[in-house]
């Protein structure tokens, strides 16, 4: 059982390939809240291999390890997470314009999902 964790996504960060946007604004929220572990999606393909895409999410892991040495990653195998977040958005008929915006993000929710509920099973 899970007791005292809090498991919550806090946003996107846009940062149109610049890693470095992306590690100040981890910092900023690493600060201001009590993070313990991140949580990353690792793409592989549906065969189980990793994707051209996991090369430059393994070197961000590297990145946020040297910087943030004391907060666990975990890997999550982010499979299916974005056709699910699909799903949910034509099952709550979200308007098409507004969907590019949000799939990211229900999809990240997907993949906490997957974590926490790896967490209960372990």
């Amino acid at each position: 059982m899970l007791f005292g964790i809090t498991v919550q996504g806090l946003e996107t960060i846009h940062h149109n390939g610049n890693d470095k946007i992306v590690l100040k604004r981890l910092e900023e929220l690493v600060n201001e809240y009590e993070i313990d572990t991140f949580v990353i999606g690792m793409p592989y393909n549906m065969d189980g291999t990793k994707t051209i895409r996991a090369e430059v999410t393994n070197q961000f892991i590297h990145k946020l390890k040297c910087k943030f040495n004391k907060i666990k990653i975990e890997e999550i195998d982010e499979r299916l997470t974005t056709v699910a977040a699909h799903k949910t958005m034509n099952f709550l008929d979200v308007n098409k314009h507004k969907k590019r915006g949000i799939v990211d993000t229900i999809s990240a929710v997907y993949i906490l999902e997957i974590y926490t509920n790896k967490m209960k099973n372990s």
